[in-house]
Parts: structure tokens; C-alpha cells; sequence
């Protein structure tokens, strides 16, 4: 399939261009509002679905109709329909954008379901769009790409334009204090007691390290695409995203990279060990080097890093997995954290999707070893993580691939609003500096709602 692709010239920024469509809302954005010279350079916003596909209820739907089969082979078949060569330097031309749960991770692990299902939506959700626009956010280029399945190339092409030429950028408000109750599916002194049962669940060897979430829940009537606009502003964050899917949106504004496929190297970012930004300069330098100096956070990364090491081992090829960046400081808005960068090369037998899958869910929001920290996730937390932990981005039909991990994230559905924040916990976890450590990486979440 051939892919038109056609440059244009405007001052508007993704967010800015991506307004211009909201009320259309099978409109996506993967915004990277921050980091743009080595993480960030690229936002996509697609634009007029051709096709759907999800997997809720253990049953995959194309379009509406049931299809028998496996989530990811169902989706990697459907993938491999619309093949196209992408001879620019963007990462991303067409393709599919959307998201995998955390709680798909039962189609690939089996272990006993104890955590309650509070909030239903489909475990997986993407849409196949004919129209994207990409812009480099480095060198402020603007791209509109064209597929030419629901219409001619050129003429979706020429409707975009049109309506991007005439867009004005977005104003950003004050944001208003407003009196919102938080409850959690946790209590403080439950979520310590719990941050102990993982510290013996460690003694006894069953594992290394185990991230633990709690959920904080509101009643909300605010508009999505406003709590998003303000997230972006007071948050921006190298993978962010907005989605608006059937009777739900996702707000995202997450500092992770999980897998990054581009003409078959595979990248993969966790991040492991964080502070609070300081009120001052000196507070922040303390903090800043506090977390640099922190060995109980430097293991908790090792861990992790060693265990992506093996998740990429079984779709890449041997002795291409390396860790390019070990313990980088990285700054945000409310945070600081450690990453660290593995990457690897795809062996000529495995797919975008197939190194998904091999790698899910990521290692940085399980712990470690994989399995045994999720059984002890599924009985020490009280409901589902749903989409937090899962990860959004998108499959290019040329075999890219870029998702986040879904941290920092709200899900929004029925006029209530949903966020997780968690750590991971070790030997050396100190448990109120645990509990701390989620309202920090809560913060941004709480003020925009």
C-alpha cells in the first residue's frame, strides 16, 4: 500500500492541531509534550478509523464481529494486512493506535483471579487510522499522512490541511483549587501492613522486588480533553497520550517508555527509584542527589533492568541485548527518577507485536521474577489494575512500534475519575516512605481533577 505523506507549514503545536479535531472522538493523541531532542521528537495524532478492533470478555470483535482467536495473533494478522513501506525518517506513516490492559497479562500468565473487577473496559482497544498527522517537535515540521481506505489520499489530505491552516493555539486557564474528595482502595496503615507482607513475601525468597499500586478514585463531572489540556500543561511528559474510546477516556502523561521498535532495534526505559521536586532550589538539589546516591533505589533498577534483559532475550537476537544508560537522573514537573535503557535487536522471525507480547506487562511494574510478583499482586491488592501499568502507543503498519507504561495516568468513565500510583518495594523499603512516595507521584493527577 502506498502511503501519501505531504509536509506543511504551521506555527501550531500537536496539541494545538489535535483541539482542531476533539469533537470527533475517535480522535487520538501519543503527545510528547517534554524531552523532544532524545525522547520526545515525535507526537502523532490519528485521525478517521477505518477499522476497530478489541478484546474484552475473552473474545476478540474486528469492526463488531467476534473473531475466534488469540488477542495478540488476531491483532498481529490484522496488522499484517496493511503492510506499507515508510521510506521517510518518520517513525510513523500508519498504522494502529490504542492500548493493551495490564489485566491482559492473564491471556499470557495464568494464576487465580482474587482482585475485584471494579471498572470494566476492554482489556485491549485499537483503532486502524487512514489519516495521521506527525509532527517533529525538534524541528518543528508538520506532516499529514493519508492511507486512501475510506477516501482518496489526496482529498483527506487537502480537508486537514484546510482545517489546520485556519486553527488558532489552544489557551491555557489557571487552574482553580476546588474542594475534590479522594478515596483510595487502600487506607495509609493497610497499604504499610500490605508494604510489609511484600518485604516477608521477600524474606522467604519467593521474590527480588514487587511493585504496589493503590487506586485513588473521585466523582468528577470535568471534560476530559480540559483535564488532559491542564495535565499537559503542569506535567508535560515524553509519552503522553489522550483517548476517547467508547464510554471512556484515557489521560495520560507518563514519563515511561516501555518498547520502542524502529526498523527492528528494540528499546525498552524503566524506570526505578524516585523524589519529590523540592520547594527550592536547595531542596531540589538535595533531593535530586539523595535519589543519585540511593543504592536501595540503584538495586530496585538493576532488578528490573536484568529481568528486561531476558524479556527481550527471547524475541532478539543473541548477544544484541545491551544496556546503553544505567542509572540517568531524569527531571519532571513534580518528580525525580532513575531510568535506565536496554535495547536489542529483533530477530527476523518475530514482529512489533510479538515482542510485545514477550515482553508484557513490563518488568518495572511487576517486579521480579515476573510471575510469582504478579500472583503476589493479584492477592495483595483489592481491585484490578485495569489499564493503569497496561501500555498506549501504536503498531505502524511499516513495523515500528512505540508504547509508554501506563503510569501517571486517570482513567475517566461515568462521571468518576481513576488514577494508580505505586512502587516498588524491597528488602530495604522503608514503608512510610513507601506510602509517601505514591501521593508524590500522585500530586500532578490530583490537582488537574
Amino acid at each position: 500500500m502506498q502511503v501519501l505523506v505531504e509536509e506543511i507549514k504551521t506555527e501550531l503545536d500537536a496539541f494545538d492541531i489535535y483541539s482542531l479535531f476533539k469533537e470527533d472522538k475517535t480522535a487520538s493523541i501519543l503527545d510528547s509534550a517534554m524531552a523532544y531532542k532524545n525522547l520526545g521528537r515525535y507526537s502523532v495524532v490519528g485521525l478517521n478509523p477505518f477499522t476497530t478492533f478489541k478484546y474484552e470478555e475473552k473474545i476478540c470483535t474486528i469492526n463488531g464481529e467476534k473473531v475466534s482467536g488469540e488477542p495478540f495473533e488476531e491483532l498481529k494478522k490484522l496488522i499484517n494486512i496493511y503492510k506499507v513501506e515508510n521510506n521517510t525518517e518518520l517513525p510513523y506513516i500508519a498504522g494502529a493506535i490504542g492500548y493493551f490492559s495490564y489485566d491482559l497479562g492473564r491471556t499470557i500468565e495464568k494464576f487465580p483471579i482474587m482482585a475485584l473487577e471494579e471498572v470494566k473496559i476492554p482489556d485491549c482497544y485499537f483503532y486502524f487510522y487512514d489519516n495521521a498527522i506527525v509532527v517533529d517537535n525538534l524541528e518543528k515540521k508538520t506532516y499529514i499522512t493519508g492511507l486512501g481506505i475510506l477516501k482518496s489520499s489526496e482529498n483527506s489530505v487537502g480537508e486537514i490541511r484546510n482545517r489546520i491552516l485556519k486553527g488558532n493555539r489552544v489557551k491555557y486557564d489557571e487552574l482553580n483549587k476546588s474542594n475534590t474528595e479522594f478515596t483510595s482502595n487502600f487506607g495509609k496503615d493497610e497499604y504499610i501492613d500490605t508494604v510489609e507482607k511484600v518485604r516477608q513475601y521477600i524474606r522467604t525468597g519467593d521474590i527480588y522486588i514487587t511493585n504496589l499500586t493503590q487506586r485513588f478514585c473521585c466523582d468528577t463531572t470535568k471534560d476530559p480533553y480540559e483535564v488532559y489540556k491542564n495535565l499537559r500543561h503542569i506535567n508535560p511528559a515524553p509519552f503522553a497520550a489522550f483517548m476517547n474510546i467508547e464510554d471512556f477516556s484515557i489521560v495520560s502523561s507518563s514519563p515511561e517508555r516501555f518498547l520502542e521498535i524502529k526498523s527492528n532495534i528494540v528499546e525498552t526505559r524503566p524506570i526505578k527509584g524516585t523524589r519529590p521536586r523540592g520547594k527550592n532550589c536547595e531542596e531540589d538539589l538535595k533531593n535530586k542527589m539523595e535519589l543519585i546516591n540511593s543504592e536501595k533505589d540503584k538495586s530496585e533498577l538493576l532488578m528490573i533492568v536484568d529481568l528486561e534483559r531476558n524479556d527481550l532475550s527471547k524475541v532478539c537476537k543473541p548477544f544484541s541485548v545491551k544496556v546503553t544508560e544505567l542509572f540517568k537522573l531524569e527531571e519532571y514537573s513534580t518528580v525525580f527518577h532513575l531510568v535506565s535503557t536496554v535495547v536489542g535487536e529483533l530477530r527476523d522471525e518475530y514482529t512489533a507485536v510479538d515482542c510485545l507480547k514477550a515482553c508484557f506487562p513490563g518488568g518495572s511494574i511487576t517486579g521480579a521474577p515476573k510471575v510469582r510478583a504478579m500472583e503476589v499482586i493479584e492477592e495483595l491488592e483489592p481491585t484490578r489494575r485495569n489499564i493503569y501499568t497496561g501500555c498506549i502507543g501504536y503498531f505502524g503498519f511499516d513495523g515500528n512500534a512505540d508504547f509508554n507504561i501506563v503510569i501517571r495516568t486517570i482513567l475517566m468513565k461515568d462521571k468518576k475519575a481513576y488514577l494508580g500510583v505505586g512502587g516498588g518495594i524491597t528488602w530495604e523499603s522503608l514503608k512510610e516512605d513507601e506510602y509517601q512516595e505514591t501521593l508524590d507521584k500522585a500530586k500532578a493527577l490530583m490537582r488537574v481533577l
